[in-house]
């Protein structure tokens, strides 16, 4: 069965790029996320993990562990990231677990036979601290990812999970959210004290409270 939102992620320990790790340990209080790439010395993989080597510093600030994964081995893991560090003119410093048994893939539903038997598809889970999956997404592998996309989801679900909002279409740091259904105006305008803009008595607005 696949993995669903508010489910505990899946331990493993497993050899990586940068030695063994206990997944869940390795997270520690972080959040983190999980994405595995079909194999290695494939374009759209390199473009990949070169954007999110270039995106190292912005996902350390919101306190975001990454790991890659692919069903290569930890020799081959190496010689790619160079090749990824010349051609994306980054420096790769997350670990690429390496899956040859494909156990953490199976694990996390990674292969989809219908797309590929022995290939995992571009599947990216978001794990919160309380090692509970917070986000899944599922990419077919000619469809590279947008990792603007994930910091922005980063953002909303770290926001509401501290704050009684939830976060419009296409919002962004910095933009008004919307207060949730199970508080009332009354209790909105003193919770909030930028101000609470009602469109609807289900529809209300507030800036973001933690700017």
């Amino acid at each position: 069965m696949s993995l669903r939102l508010g489910d505990i992620a899946p331990n493993f320990k497993a050899k990586t790029s940068i030695g063994e790790i206990n997944f869940h340990e390795y997270l520690g209080d972080s959040w983190g996320i999980l994405f595995s790439h079909p194999a290695d010395f494939t374009p759209v993989c390199t473009t990949e993990l070169g954007r999110t080597a270039a995106l190292q510093e912005a996902f350390a600030k919101r306190n975001v562990k990454v790991l890659a994964l692919s069903v290569d081995g930890v020799e081959s893991h190496h010689q790619w990231i160079a090749d990824i560090n010349e051609t994306q003119h980054v420096t790769v410093g997350f670990p690429i677990i390496a899956d040859e048994d494909k156990a953490v893939a199976n694990a996390y539903d990674m292969i989809h036979p219908n797309a590929s038997e022995t290939f995992t598809v571009r599947s990216l889970f978001i794990i919160g601290p309380d090692k509970k999956i917070k986000l899944t997404l599922t990419y077919p592998a000619s469809t590279g990812r947008n990792f603007v996309e994930v910091l922005r989801v980063i953002d909303s679900l770290q926001l509401t999970a501290n704050y009684s909002v939830a976060t419009p279409a296409n919002w962004i740091e910095g933009e008004d959210v919307i207060v949730v259904p199970a508080i009332t105006t009354a209790d909105a305008l003193v919770k909030f004290p930028k101000g609470v803009k009602v469109i609807k008595p289900y529809l209300r607005y507030t800036p973001q409270p933690n700017k």
